[in-house]
């Protein structure tokens, strides 16, 4: 993950720049910014909480803050893989493509184990469904037999039948 302050609202430097974890774990904690960039990994899944706190005693302040937050592939510096491997051009670009296609075949591969685990609960769902039915139709007709048997025991004893 990739976080650009833009360098056009440098009129006050940011008195702390601090990311948390879902967790509430500090991520990235950086004093005394005015501009620049920043990277960190994240290890868990959620929201990230970023606090940016300006220098001064002006309360009424506004300040503008421009910040391009990159995730996933976009976050990837693609000139220092390209100096670190000595590669330019149509090789960085099959390199891009490469990392691309791994991309979302990764996510394809999560999203078919997700639809299988959704799968298997939806039918273990559809069977208790179906076996609550059938209790539900057996507890219908017992208690219908027990009605016409307690009817026929009443009009019995009123000497009706």
């Amino acid at each position: 993950m990739v976080v650009v302050v833009d360098k056009s609202i440098a009129i006050h430097f940011i008195e702390n720049i601090l990311v948390t974890s879902p967790f509430g774990d500090i991520v990235h904690k950086k004093e005394k910014v005015s501009m620049g960039q920043f990277a960190f990994t994240t290890a868990e899944a959620g929201n990230y909480l970023a606090c940016f706190s300006i220098d001064g005693e002006d309360r009424g302040l506004v300040v503008k803050l421009n910040l391009d937050w990159k995730i996933g592939l976009a976050s990837r510096d693609w000139d220092s893989v390209a100096k670190k491997e000595k590669i330019e051009g149509v090789e960085l670009e099959l390199l891009k493509l490469e990392v691309a296609v791994q991309s979302i075949h990764d996510n394809l591969l999560l999203l078919k184990s997700k639809e299988a685990n959704m799968r298997d609960v939806s039918e273990q769902t559809n069977s208790r469904v179906t076996w609550l039915s059938m209790l539900s139709l057996v507890v219908c007709i017992a208690v219908s037999v027990l009605q016409l048997w307690h009817l026929q025991q009443y009009f019995r004893k009123m000497k009706l039948i």
